[in-house]
């Protein structure tokens, strides 16, 4: 009866109303029902006397939903839950409180499936664009040992220092990156728009222009006749790149072996990669999961598709017997201070330990890389800029200064 009671409230639609209680006083409220004439008998029998009522619109305007989206899902999940509120009703709240409509789709259906008797993990399982193989089998370990706020509370912390990193790598390579388009934008307007207007002047003169000023004027008379070929070029590059990143295997690993041996980004990235590898295998080692099984959601977590095939060749190994810290070094990718520290936990027992401290320590790490970054990128951004934009102006200036000269 409490199931069907609680399937009926997710379905039913949300009423805006307003009215004056016993006392003359007005007041305004917000309440599910299954039509406005019963919500009106219920508010009647609490003594509020309606002014007006109706349904509250959905939202069309619906946004993504990020990975930051359910990790503050899974913290207030979390704090619901040891607050002793039951789930379908944590859920229920989280959903009517969340600004994110798609989000609030995401959490009703979540409700729904548990309130027609599927478990919060099948529930899960049922998303797995938003709700990964990681976060479904710590749940599910949850729910089987009767801990389920505790693994809770372990994917929520999980999630929130994964996604600290990403914003920390996203943001060192958003600066040079917009530091380069600007470049590139301001280089494509002057040759469009104010070279034309040099060349003018310079036809005036009745004399040779200087070759690199004539390579310049060159230039932008053919990107004005041509424009859509650079642009087309651009657009088809991109497509290819997205196209190839979700296709080609080979593509993959060859990007990503390429970045991790990139100069300034290369140590960003493999210290990323481990430190989301260590994380990873901690959080799925203190829940219980066996190593094997951990092993599968370690190598998608990684982020990189050097470390998701070491990942899955130590599971390879450690499933002949092989211990875990020997498959690593096998591997000829983790740090010796990584596999040492696996060593020594594996001996004491304590991988769990270990590993949080291998991960703390890279997340330091990738932290003070993004903070240096800036001052790493800035001689390299300012010859871009002095290269492109000082160039054409130089170029400009060449004819009068030859004029000058000849005066």
């Amino acid at each position: 009866m409490a199931t069907s009671t609680a399937q009926t409230s997710l379905d039913q639609p949300t009423f805006i109303w307003e009215g004056k209680n016993k006392d003359g006083v007005k007041i305004r409220g917000e309440d599910r029902a299954l039509n406005a004439n019963m919500l009106k008998a219920t508010l009647r029998r609490k003594g509020i006397r309606i002014r007006y009522i109706k349904e509250k619109r959905k939202s069309i305007n619906k946004k993504k939903i990020l990975p930051a989206d359910i990790a503050h899902f899974s913290r207030q999940l979390t704090s619901m839950m040891r607050s002793g509120i039951p789930l379908i009703q944590s859920l229920d709240i989280i959903s009517s409180g969340h600004e994110n409509p798609s989000m609030q789709d995401l959490i009703n259906a979540l409700a729904k499936d548990i309130a027609s008797g599927s478990d919060f993990s099948g529930a899960l399982q049922k998303h797995p664009k938003y709700f990964d193989e990681l976060f479904v089998n710590l749940v599910g370990a949850g729910e089987t040992a009767g801990t389920l706020e505790d693994m809770l509370e372990k994917v929520a912390t999980y999630k929130e220092k994964t996604e600290n990193i990403k914003a920390k790598i996203k943001k060192a390579m958003m600066y040079p990156l917009m530091v380069v388009i600007a470049a590139v934008i301001v280089t494509t307007i002057m040759l469009l728009f104010v070279i034309p207007q040099f060349k003018e002047l310079f036809e005036g003169f009745g004399a040779d222009l200087p070759a690199f000023t004539q390579m310049v004027v060159d230039m932008s008379e053919w990107l004005q006749t041509t424009w859509w070929l650079p642009l087309g070029l651009v657009i088809v590059a991109s497509v290819a790149f997205s196209q190839a990143r979700q296709r080609s295997e080979k593509f993959n690993h060859f990007l990503d072996k390429l970045i991790l041996k990139a100069p300034i980004f290369g140590n960003l990235a493999n210290k990323s990669a481990v430190a989301r590898f260590a994380r990873t295998l901690a959080t799925m080692s203190a829940s219980g999961v066996p190593l094997i099984e951990s092993l599968d959601s370690v190598a998608g977590a990684t982020g990189n598709v050097v470390y998701k095939e070491a990942t899955l060749n130590i599971k390879e190994d450690t499933s002949k017997g092989v211990q875990l810290y020997v498959a690593m070094t096998t591997t000829q990718v983790f740090p010796n201070m990584v596999i040492q520290m696996t060593k020594i936990g594996e001996e004491s027992g304590r991988i769990e330990d270990m590993l949080n401290k291998v991960a703390d320590y890279y997340e330091e790490q990738v932290d003070d890389l993004v903070d240096t970054l800036s001052s790493q990128m800035e001689p390299i951004i300012m010859g871009i800029l002095g290269v492109l934009v000082g160039g054409l102006i130089v170029a400009m200036y060449l004819p009068i200064f030859k004029m000058g000269s000849a005066i």
